[in-house]
């Protein structure tokens, strides 16, 4: 029997899908494939997207193009999954988005068009708002058990990074008034949780000191809100800064003869101070 020609590079879709469902076919396919399931995947899903984001504050647009590759193949593994459980295809994941993006743009494809930007934003809320009455509906039509949580911080996704999610939960509860009209205020209230967490260190307190630190970067989260400052981008941008900083420092005491390890704080310390001066 001749042995089948392997796949070639291709700008089509539909050989992506053939390469993946070519990997999951038992006994031919590749054995890491085959034995992943979504809860094992979806790490790598998550990590992926991290690194499209990480392109794109690089400036990378040749690694956002393979980044992108890489995102889009978690998509393609996720539909392949399902469609091997009868469940959907990719084709099934295409319409949907395809369908959403229609219904939420009215005043693009629909009789609502011409609106001020402050009319689609509340055109999207109850268009958002009917979707999740209808999926809502559909669950119970298919005897599924109803969301235990129904309020307005519903369908947050847990999964999200803490700062983020922490941002998107405010955000929602500001939509009913549940917030301070002054970002001064969420100043004060850092002071505090400050003190908060020092009466959990003088107790000895492990577990307070825990919940206290939680309530400060949710206040942070929130004085980032009201600065119109993306928390996660800004943490990034500090741990990279941190990275070359201290990068300066490894540099310098290499061309000494010599290891972080074997420099003293004060030395480090000065070392710091002149990769600040230098930026």
């Amino acid at each position: 029997m001749t042995e089948q020609a392997p796949p070639r590079p291709s700008r089509d879709i539909a050989d992506l899908l053939a390469i993946m469902a070519a990997l999951r076919t038992p006994g031919s396919g590749c054995p890491w494939d085959l034995e992943q399931d979504f809860a094992s995947i979806a790490p790598y899903t998550i990590e992926e997207a991290y690194e499209v984001a990480d392109a794109i504050e690089k400036g990378d647009i040749s690694d956002l193009r393979d980044e992108l590759g890489d995102l889009l193949l978690q998509v393609v593994f996720h539909a392949r999954m399902a469609q091997e459980q009868g469940a959907f295809d990719f084709g099934g994941v295409v319409e949907a988005i395809t369908t959403k993006l229609i219904r939420r743009h009215p005043h693009v494809f629909g009789e609502a068009r011409h609106l001020p930007p402050s009319a689609v934003k509340a055109l999207w809320g109850e268009i958002k708002a009917a979707e999740k009455a209808e999926r809502r509906a559909a669950r119970e039509a298919a005897g599924l058990p109803a969301d235990e949580h129904r309020g307005l911080l519903a369908g947050i996704p847990a999964a999200l990074p803490g700062l983020t999610r922490a941002v998107k939960l405010q955000a929602k509860a500001s939509t009913v008034g549940f917030d301070w009209n002054d970002a001064r205020l969420v100043l004060d209230k850092l002071r505090e949780e400050l003190g908060e967490i020092e009466e959990a260190l003088d107790a000895g307190d492990k577990a307070q000191v825990a919940g206290e630190v939680g309530d400060l970067l949710f206040a942070v989260a929130n004085l980032a809100r009201h600065l119109d400052v993306d928390p996660e981008a800004a943490l990034r941008g500090t741990n990279a800064k941190f990275e070359r900083r201290f990068g300066f420092i490894e540099r310098a005491l290499e061309q000494q003869g010599r290891s972080a390890a074997e420099a003293s704080l004060d030395e480090m310390d000065a070392l710091w101070n002149a990769a600040k001066a230098a930026e």
